[in-house]
């Protein structure tokens, strides 16, 4: 049996404030598998982006290990970790987090830059990327020139232009209206069932979570619930 994509064992997380420890995970033990879309669900306060960033190695748990593809991150050094972001995780946020002056296709382009490749590479995985989030013909448009959906498509080519094997997304949908979250959805579920991408996704939309094969509840740091689906995925209505 193959090892998880993701393995997380008796993980704790907190962060002092002056004088005072506040704890945020408390001894969690997970696993994903590859391919898996996994939501984390919970109440405010309950950890879920702390373990998303714990995740996509953004931050280092306080006791624990977390083994990603094999990899120990705790153990990895500042300057390894960053590389090894860059090389296997892609990130969708729920501002998008565009830069203003910059074109979709430089905005896509951007992590390429840290890359080795070429002009003509980039270029190349720059466009096929804008044609999988379906924004063929709007390279050379300003994130103020699209609407809120089509942002996040640009924010979600430029998370997928590395062809990282994981995807984590903190509440992709919360600013968006429910005809254009569907749209982010159903590409997301696209992304994991087509290209076979894991991922990691915060919401707190029941909606939202559907979408995805597993669902993990924390409360207060701890996992509560996990429940894995045994349908299939919901499919946005046609």
């Amino acid at each position: 049996m193959s090892e998880p994509a993701i393995l997380l064992k008796g993980v704790s997380k907190a962060y002092r404030r002056d004088q005072i420890v506040v704890p945020v995970l408390d001894d969690l033990s997970l696993s994903v598998e590859e391919g898996e879309f996994l939501a984390l669900m919970g109440p405010s306060g309950s950890g879920k982006t702390t373990l998303l960033n714990l995740i996509a190695g953004l931050d280092r748990p306080s006791t624990g290990s977390i083994f990603v593809h094999g990899h120990d991150l705790a153990d990895m050094s500042d300057s390894s970790i960053t590389r090894w972001r860059a090389d296997h995780v892609g990130f969708i946020f729920q501002m998008y987090n565009l830069i203003p002056v910059m074109t979709a296709f430089e905005n896509v382009e951007l992590p390429l830059l840290l890359t080795r490749l070429n002009r003509k590479q980039r270029r190349d995985n720059v466009r096929t990327a804008l044609r999988v989030v379906g924004l063929e013909g709007r390279e050379d448009h300003y994130p103020r020139q699209l609407s809120g959906g089509q942002e996040q498509r640009v924010a979600i080519a430029r998370a997928i232009v590395t062809d990282p094997f994981l995807l984590v997304a903190d509440e992709p949908t919360g600013d968006l209206d429910r005809k254009m979250g569907e749209e982010i959805l159903q590409l997301m579920s696209q992304l994991n069932t087509e290209f076979k991408k894991t991922i990691v996704m915060v919401t707190h939309d029941p909606e939202a979570a559907r979408r995805a094969r597993r669902i993990l509840r924390l409360d207060k740091g701890k996992l509560v619930n996990d429940h894995v689906r045994v349908e299939e995925p919901m499919e946005a209505a046609s």
